[in-house]
């Protein structure tokens, strides 16, 4: 198949096997990438499905301004979720987490205010993450572009999911297993849905919130013998993590 741009659109914006494109689509493939009434592209809808679209006019138009051609059959999800809990670290490091975590196959990211946490974001701030999130899933060929939930506290934060799946709380001190190991059950073909796994802020997380993860259920675990930025560790979480569910 040619290579075809690829955008991120909402469910919503189909409607009868026709696309309704933002105005700030619009001005993006007619505007930046000069496409023309008859030229095709890839939508990924954000829920597990591309479709291919063509244009049927010249941008900007009226609505509807696409229609679906087909469907491309593409698998680019991990087999299981990942859900990233992370304590914000300072200035806009969160966005290069949100930017590497989503090329590596993150499903949720859930950012956390904890005891050792600076940051505390504005609404643009949640937007522009939300936005780096989508364009990371139309560049790494996603086919779920991660949610990313709004700031909570660390005990929200880690009480948000079930228990019912395999939980760890990363800790750069302490005599802790390290999650390579913690996960060798999953190349012996026990490979759980779900995953969920906590970065802490610079500085490490306080005891208390160590205790207070164990206590519903999460395990700690070792990134390995260094210690790790808070920037550096989710990236280097899911990609053991990542590395490992490949093998299997």
């Amino acid at each position: 198949m040619v290579q075809l741009q690829r955008i991120a659109i909402a469910p919503e914006q189909l409607q009868n096997q026709h696309l309704y494109l933002t105005a700030e689509q619009q001005h993006y493939l007619g505007r930046v990438l000069r496409l023309k009434q008859g030229d095709r592209f890839i939508i990924i809808e954000g829920q597990g499905q591309w479709w291919i679209a063509e244009l049927l006019v010249n941008l900007p138009a009226s609505s509807p301004q696409a229609k679906l051609i087909e469907i491309v059959s593409i698998q680019t999800e991990l087999p299981i979720e990942i859900i990233l809990i992370v304590s914000l670290p300072k200035a806009d490091g969160f966005e290069e987490i949100v930017r590497c975590c989503t090329e590596l196959g993150v499903t949720q990211f859930i950012p956390v205010i904890s005891k050792r946490t600076v940051l505390k974001p504005s609404s643009q701030k949640l937007e522009r993450w939300r936005r780096i999130a989508t364009e990371s899933a139309e560049q790494s060929e996603r086919q779920i572009v991660p949610t990313i939930f709004d700031p909570v506290s660390f005990k929200l934060g880690v009480e948000k999911n079930n228990q019912s799946c395999h939980q760890y709380i990363c800790e750069g001190r302490g005599n802790y297993q390290s999650l390579t190991q913690e996960l060798i059950s999953i190349e012996t073909g026990k490979i759980p849905n779900k995953i969920i796994i906590a970065t802490g802020p610079e500085g490490g997380w306080t005891e208390a919130e160590i205790q207070d993860a164990i206590g519903i259920g999460f395990q700690p675990v070792s990134l390995g013998k260094r210690i790790l930025r808070a920037i550096t560790a989710p990236i280097v979480a899911v990609s053991q993590i990542v590395g490992i569910i490949e093998k299997t």
